[in-house]
């Protein structure tokens, strides 16, 4: 995986581990498709909770250069999606994401690991 993907694969990792988000999987979809190299998804317990990693998530990858193309999700935030080009953030309330269940659809792509490791 290209380096920079995995640079902000990690700052988003630990931004959402700061705001209490949890089942945090980053899948690599490169082979798979052609609108991202990777795909993130995570679970919070509130709409207040997925606001709040939001943002944390766009003010730790603003200190690396990078801004999301596109914000979708946050007037509900019952599942918020942040577009960054080579990879996709998807915050999930619980329901929405056993609902929408991309884990499955995207099941067969390998996992990113050490997505916690300390640079």
């Amino acid at each position: 995986m290209n380096p920079e993907v995995l640079n902000s694969l990690r700052a988003a990792a630990r931004a959402l581990d700061a705001k209490k988000a949890f089942h945090l999987v980053a899948l690599d979809v490169a082979a798979r498709t052609s609108i991202a190299d990777a795909f993130m998804i995570c679970s919070v317990g509130s709409s207040r909770q997925a606001h709040a990693a939001a943002e944390e998530v766009e003010r730790e990858l603003k200190l690396l250069g990078r801004r999301p193309l596109a914000i979708e999700g946050l007037p509900h935030a019952s599942w918020v999606l942040m577009d960054y080009g080579d990879f996709i953030l998807h915050i999930f309330m619980e329901e929405q994401r056993d609902y929408y269940a991309l884990d499955r659809l995207w099941g067969d792509a390998p996992a990113v690991p050490d997505l916690l490791e300390r640079p």
